[in-house]
C-alpha cells in the first residue's frame, strides 16, 4: 500500500522560492503523479503531473514559474515553485496513481488516486 506525504509548505513574500516535495513508501512501478491545491470555498486545482517516463503538463496558472520533477526509482516527487504571489497561497497535495494503462494527467489523477494530507503554503504581499 503505497503512502504519500508532502513537506516543504511554509510562509513566504511575494517574489520567493519555496519547493515542496512528497515521500512515497511502499512498492511501485509505473506512475502517474501530480501536486494540487486548494483555498477553502474553491475546487481542488491539479497544477502539475509527471509520467513514469518523465511527461510533464502545467496548468496556465503556473507554466514557467513551478516545475515537478521525480527522483528516480522510489525517491520523492518534488514541485519548485518561483515568484510566488500571493493568489499562490493555498493547501497543496500530491496525488499518484500506479496503473500505466492510463494516460497520466491532472485529470487522470483527480479521478482517481492516492493523496497526501497535504502542507498549507501561504505567499504574502
Amino acid at each position: 500500500q503505497v503512502q504519500l506525504a508532502e513537506v516543504g509548505g511554509g510562509s513566504v513574500h511575494a517574489g520567493d522560492s519555496l519547493k515542496l516535495s512528497c515521500i512515497t513508501s511502499g512498492h511501485y512501478s509505473g506512475f502517474c503523479m501530480g501536486w494540487f491545491r486548494q483555498v477553502p470555498g474553491k475546487e481542488r486545482e491539479g497544477i502539475a503531473s509527471i509520467s513514469t517516463d518523465g511527461n510533464t503538463e502545467y496548468a496556465a496558472s503556473v507554466k514557467g514559474r513551478f516545475t515537478i520533477s521525480k527522483d528516480s526509482g522510489k525517491g520523492p516527487l518534488h514541485l519548485q515553485m518561483e515568484n510566488l504571489q500571493p493568489e499562490d497561497t493555498a493547501m497543496y497535495y500530491c496525488a499518484a496513481f500506479f496503473n500505466s494503462l492510463v494516460k497520466c494527467s491532472t485529470a487522470a489523477l483527480q479521478r482517481g488516486a492516492k493523496w497526501g494530507h497535504g502542507t498549507q503554503v501561504t505567499v504574502s504581499s
